[in-house]
Order: C-alpha cells, then sequence, then structure tokens
C-alpha cells in the first residue's frame, strides 16, 4: 500500500486539509454551476468526483497539492488552494477557490497566503505563478493584494489566461500571519 501524508496548515480563521470524501456534495453543487468556469467547469459528479480522486494523486505523485479549507467558525467546507503542477502548465501553480458564500471575507488572500508561504518554505516552491482568466476580477485583484504582478499573456487548456509572478518569500524570516 502506498501511503502519504498532507500537511495540515492553520490560519486564524482556516484549516487548510486534505481533501476528504465529504467535500464531494459541495464540490458537485460547486461545479455544476456557471461560476467553475473559471476553474475547469461545469462538471457532473462523476467529473467532481474524478476531481477530488486527481487531488489526492497530486499529493502522492508531487508531495505538494491543493488543501481544502474549512472555516473554523462555522467548520464548513469552503473552497481549495493550493499547488497545482500538472501536464500543460508553464510551472507549479499557486490557485485557489473560494465558493460564494465564503468571498468577500478575506478567506481567500488568508488561504492564498498560507499555501504560497508553506509551498516557499516547506516544498521548495518559491515565486510561483498563477494563471487568471481575463475575466476573473476578484482572482486578479487578489494577486495584486498578494503581491504578484502581471507577468504575460499564456494559453492553458485552450483558453486565453494571464500569468501572474508571485514574490518571492523571505525564507530567513519567521512566518508572520496573514
Amino acid at each position: 500500500m502506498t501511503s502519504f501524508t498532507i500537511p495540515t496548515v492553520e490560519t486564524e480563521r482556516l484549516v487548510l486539509r486534505a481533501p476528504q470524501l465529504d467535500d464531494l456534495p459541495a464540490m458537485t453543487a460547486f461545479y455544476a454551476t456557471q461560476r467553475s468556469h473559471m476553474v475547469g467547469g461545469p462538471k457532473d459528479e462523476l467529473g467532481s468526483w474524478s476531481t477530488l480522486t486527481n487531488r489526492l494523486g497530486h499529493w502522492a505523485v508531487r508531495g505538494y497539492g491543493l488543501w481544502h479549507l474549512t472555516e473554523k467558525a462555522s467548520g464548513s467546507f469552503v473552497g481549495w488552494a493550493g499547488i497545482i503542477d500538472v501536464p500543460g502548465w508553464a510551472e507549479p501553480e499557486l490557485g485557489w477557490t473560494l465558493m460564494a458564500e465564503a468571498e468577500g471575507k478575506g478567506l481567500g488572500f488568508e488561504a492564498a497566503a498560507a499555501a504560497r508561504d508553506y509551498a516557499a518554505r516547506h516544498q521548495g516552491l518559491n515565486g510561483v505563478i498563477s494563471y487568471i482568466a481575463h475575466a476573473n476580477d476578484r482572482s486578479r485583484a487578489l494577486a495584486e493584494r498578494l503581491g504578484a504582478t502581471f507577468e504575460r499573456e499564456a494559453e492553458l487548456l485552450g483558453k486565453h489566461a494571464q500569468i501572474w509572478r508571485h514574490p518571492q518569500i523571505d525564507l530567513t524570516t519567521e512566518r508572520t500571519g496573514q
């Protein structure tokens, strides 16, 4: 049997944890919406299942991947954030997605900053990129808030996108929080 560990990362309001089967209903509901088109949707239940199991496989093969996010106050699954590095990507990407009810609370920033910091400090992934669809104003604003800068136009999975470069994290200092 193959075994691996997905680390848990806690922030002030979130737990970044391994994807779980209990997340599937919320993922299926999210991927059934047009909102999901920015991240590979829409998908049906089988497509959502494949996405969930692919996330676990990404961790097994790469040693890093996407965490699922639990809001501490409510215990709710509210999205995902972490590193994506699969065929077709120019290099490892910091990605994030929040469920609609979690937007506008700063949770995306908190999750993405924690995932980026962990990737730099523990996984050797510093100064990563983010692919952002042209129509995704919220993600572009979050990338800017994280200190990322526009680098170039790109294509990902047959769609036009922008690549935003995140700043290198100073690994000589302690993490200071969100």
